[in-house]
C-alpha cells in the first residue's frame, strides 16, 4: 500500500484572473509564492514523506521545490501529473471550462483531451507507484485533472461526478493505494 498527500499547486497569475490554464505554464503569483513559504514546510514536517512527485508545470514543481529542499528529499517531475489540456480554450474564462466539464468526459476540449484521457494517464502513474514505491508515503503536487484521477482510480468515483461536484481547497488529501 501506498500513502500519497495530493497538494494542488499554489495559487497562480491566472487563477487570479478567473483563467483556466490547462496546459499554459503559468507561474504562481506574489500570493501563491506567500502562502506556498507560510503554509505548506509545516505541513511535510508533520507528514513525513518518502518522495515528492510534481506535474512538469512550473506552478506545481516550484512548489515541489520547496519541501524536497528544506527536508532533502528526491523529486521526479512526471508529465503525467498535467492538467486537462483546454486546447483551444486553453486561457479562457474558468466559467467557460466549467460549464463544457460535463460534456468533455469522453469527447475531448476542441484541440485537447478529455477527462477520461486524463485518467488514462494518471492510473499509468498510479501503475508506476505501486510497482517502484509500495510501502512509501508520497506526495503528489498537481491540478485538478490529477485530482480527479486519484478519486476515479482509488476511491471508485465516477468521473462525471468527480468533475461536476463543487470543489474547495484544503491543506492536502490522504490516499491509500
Amino acid at each position: 500500500m501506498i500513502t500519497i498527500w495530493f497538494e494542488p499547486h499554489s495559487i497562480t497569475t491566472d487563477n487570479e484572473d478567473g483563467l483556466a490554464s490547462g496546459w499554459n505554464d503559468v507561474d504562481l503569483s506574489e500570493d501563491g509564492v506567500k502562502r506556498l513559504n507560510e503554509q505548506w514546510p509545516s505541513r511535510y514536517e508533520e507528514r513525513k514523506v518518502d518522495a515528492i512527485f510534481s506535474s512538469d508545470m512550473q506552478r506545481a514543481f516550484k512548489c515541489g521545490a520547496l519541501i524536497a529542499n528544506q527536508q532533502r528529499l528526491p523529486m521526479y517531475i512526471d508529465e503525467r501529473l498535467r492538467e486537462c489540456n483546454y486546447g483551444s480554450l486553453t486561457q479562457h474564462p474558468k466559467a467557460e471550462i466549467e460549464a463544457l466539464k460535463k460534456d468533455s468526459i469522453q469527447k475531448p476540449f476542441p484541440d485537447g483531451e478529455s477527462y477520461q484521457d486524463c485518467a488514462v494517464r494518471m492510473k499509468d502513474f498510479l501503475d508506476y507507484l505501486k510497482q517502484n514505491f509500495d510501502g512509501k508515503t508520497v506526495m503528489v503536487i498537481g491540478h485538478r485533472a490529477t485530482q480527479y484521477g486519484l478519486e476515479h482510480h482509488i476511491n471508485g468515483k465516477d468521473l462525471l461526478i468527480c468533475v461536476t461536484e463543487p470543489w474547495a481547497y484544503q491543506p492536502g488529501w490522504k490516499y491509500q493505494y
